[in-house]
């Protein structure tokens, strides 16, 4: 009876989904859709409950309900089923939390949500099946290369579920008619799919073949598959209402492979499953992230979910975060332009601190909400996010490919120069022309049209600010014989990237330097020195134009006797920097993001923010000065303008958490508005006060006394 029902549901799906093929496209497709047309973006607050099996016997729904209540959110997330059912499901093979009994706690939990005015959303796991499935349908498995089937490395009586089998398209397809059928439901979330990482490791028998495919031939299969799926699920959703939303978990922040790009283009609402950091990541990882979601949704919804537990490494799922970092996060997640999503794990905690940080932020947010319907940001810079360079670049001398963002992330944080993310894609015409300079760091694949796209936009008057073997690669990894940007750049490529060997002493890395030749903007603020540091690689170029910086090629750093070199000067230059036309390029042929990014050095640090300044030649409508590493997000917003501080000033700031405040001193702003826009109030709202502000022209000048962890001036 249970086989004949899914199989019912199944056959009903598909003559929908038919039907709305025929009648209106791709479901989900919105590429044609304004923002503001569906409730989720509209959204402000979401919160999530995520289930654990023996919650059907304690799980108190009227204490949840009020909690959220108090947190005054738009959505709830409720673990509904895929992995494990909280409701009484008939779907054969979907397994019945053990102590469900007679209890539908899903329907319990949204049915209470629903008489509050919340959105209720289903959050569900595709991603493991328990014994009776992998027996009855052994195609549904993933396996390793000798065919033993892949179980969870925790919970071993669980199936790794493979996303190319009938598993997602069939299983998951009548589970999610099922919920439609029975509940006042607006959508689906699922956990953990799909991944924006690299490449799953095992597949289901019939598609075992993947794992040998290059990177280039495996990602857009791949990327096929995870959009088929996408649309089928969506659809699903849809069946219910119009309104209604299947979203996915797109987190991976800067690391992301998988093409969120193209994902962007069917999803309704982007959320990311990044939830805090581990003990290596630095504290601007969930910014970072936004910043990777407002560069493919383009002011449609995008949420982000902070865990109000312990997800460190090592995990302590049912304690509570340090409330500073917490707090944090959902200020980056708030300032970055995501709205926040708080998140529990089990529903009868003997740890309660979480409660009052999500009540604090959460409540604040909604006291000022009108200040944060943001409609475009205020930048004049753009940073490049590459995800074929994260594909398929291997760095020299190995490492993290993000390195090279990163370093500039961290330079661009110190300079106090706010900037967008311009997704690779984004490099067209259109584009481009709203930044004043864009930055490339290291974007190693740059198409034919991109590159020219880069050059046209010079040509125009636009700057471009880059470092080592951007455009050296087309955009599926093939080495070019010139690179793409040389002529750009007015360099000769006379080899491969080089750097010095380790060999004994590889915790010595030993970088190149440069020697200053000539006096310039970028180099302001070396006075004192003659050599800096530069690259621990460099793209060796043809001798000559060596007018501002000289390479030094490395030379021992043991024994301090032998620390010299026979060779003080050379005639390859180390930068390039001209006026083209309008425009202005700067090129460093060395690796100094990522060695920066390594290293901390600051005089990297500050060549690459020199760098930037000259780009930019004064176009920089956000400015702020004062003590104290920040990141700023500067915003126009329905009522006005709202200026984001992040205060990142910690000695926690580059791995574990924020345990303590560390605030700072009166920050002076100077803000330009649009021409003929008179601003009449600055209040500083984590602060809870007006601030006095003088107007001249469209220039906006005022001082915040001071920012504890995170301020948001609204200009109105």
């Amino acid at each position: 009876m249970r086989r004949h029902l899914a199989s019912a549901l199944l056959r009903e799906g598909m003559i929908m989904t038919a039907t709305a093929l025929r009648s209106g496209g791709a479901p989900g497709d919105r590429r044609v859709l304004a923002p503001g047309t569906f409730w989720y973006d509209t959204m402000r607050r979401a919160g999530q409950n995520n289930f654990n099996e023996r919650d059907p016997e304690t799980l108190d729904v009227e204490a949840w309900i009020d909690y959220w209540k108090r947190l005054r959110i738009d959505t709830l997330l409720l673990s509904g089923g895929g992995i494990m059912a909280f409701y009484p499901t008939e779907i054969p093979y979907h397994h019945r939390s053990r102590y469900l009994g007679d209890r539908d706690l899903f329907g319990e939990f949204a049915a209470a949500a629903k008489r509050e005015g919340m959105r209720v959303v289903a959050r569900m796991d595709p991603n493991w099946c328990y014994a009776d499935g992998a027996e009855a349908h052994p195609e549904w498995i993933a396996r390793t290369a000798d065919g033993q089937p892949v179980h969870h490395p925790e919970v071993p009586e669980l199936f790794r579920t493979c996303m190319f089998s009938t598993f997602y398209t069939e299983q998951m397809s009548a589970i999610y008619r099922e919920m439609n059928a029975r509940y006042d439901i607006d959508g689906f979330f699922t956990n953990g799919w799909p991944s924006t990482g690299r490449r799953p490791a095992w597949y289901n028998t019939e598609h075992q073949h993947l794992a040998c495919l290059p990177p280039q031939e495996f990602y857009r299969i791949y990327e096929d598959r995870v959009l088929e799926i996408w649309r089928l699920w969506d659809g699903i959703a849809k069946e219910r209402s119009p309104e209604n939303v299947y979203v996915g978990n797109l987190g991976g922040g800067i690391r992301a492979v998988t093409d969120v790009m193209a994902i962007a283009k069917v999803a309704g609402w982007f959320n990311a499953d990044h939830q805090g950091r581990n003990n290596q990541t630095p504290v601007w990882d969930c910014a970072q992230q936004g910043r990777v979601a407002h560069a493919v949704m383009d002011g449609r919804a995008v949420t982000n979910v902070t865990g109000g537990y312990a997800n460190a490494d090592p995990f302590w799922r049912h304690t509570t975060k340090a409330p500073e970092e917490t707090t944090l996060w959902m200020a980056q997640s708030t300032a970055s332009g995501m709205v926040p999503w708080y998140h529990w794990l089990g529903g009868a905690p003997d740890d309660h601190r979480f409660r009052r940080t999500g009540e604090a932020f959460f409540g604040w947010l909604a006291q000022h909400e009108r200040h944060f319907r943001n409609t475009a940001p205020v930048a004049s810079l753009a940073v490049v996010f590459s995800q074929r360079t994260n594909a398929f670049y291997r760095p020299p001398g190995g490492g993290d490919v993000t390195d090279y963002l990163q370093g500039w992330y961290y330079a661009l944080l110190e300079a106090r120069i706010p900037f967008e993310f311009l997704h690779e894609q984004n490099l067209t015409a259109e584009r481009l022309k709203k930044f004043a300079a864009i930055v490339l760091p290291n974007t190693a694949m740059l198409s034919d049209a991109q590159a020219r796209a880069v050059e046209d936009y010079v040509a125009g008057g636009g700057a471009v600010v880059a470092t080592f073997e951007s455009g050296c690669f087309d955009e599926w990894g093939r080495r070019r014989a010139t690179p793409a940007l040389a002529r750009l750049f007015a360099v000769e490529v006379a080899g491969l990237p080089f750097g010095a060997a380790q060999g004994e002493h590889r915790h010595h890395r030993r970088g190149h330097l440069a020697r200053i030749e000539g006096d310039h903007p970028i180099l302001s603020g070396f006075g004192d020195t003659t050599l800096l540091p530069y690259g621990e690689f460099r793209l060796p170029v043809a001798p000559g134009g060596a007018d501002l910086l000289s390479i030094v090629e490395p030379y021992a750093a043991f024994p301090p006797e032998m620390v010299y070199t026979d060779t003080p000067r050379t005639e390859e230059t180390a930068l390039s920097a001209r006026q083209h036309g309008q425009g202005r390029v700067a090129w460093f042929s060395g690796d100094i993001d990522r060695s920066f990014w390594l290293s901390t050095n600051g005089d990297l640090g500050r060549l690459m923010a020199n760098a930037v300044r000259w780009a930019l030649g004064g176009r920089q409508p956000v400015r702020i000065e004062g003590q104290g590493l920040v990141d700023v997000f500067p915003w126009r917003t329905q009522d006005g303008y709202a200026l984001h501080i992040l205060n990142y000033t910690s000695p926690n700031m580059m791995r574990g958490w924020v345990r303590e405040t560390y605030p700072l001193g009166p920050q002076t702003v100077s803000f330009e508005v649009a021409p003929g826009r008179t601003i009449r109030a600055v209040e500083a709202l984590r602060a809870g006060r007006s601030v006095p502000f003088t107007q001249t022209g469209t220039t906006v000048r005022f001082t915040l006394d001071g920012i504890a962890d995170y301020e948001v001036a609204a200009l109105t």
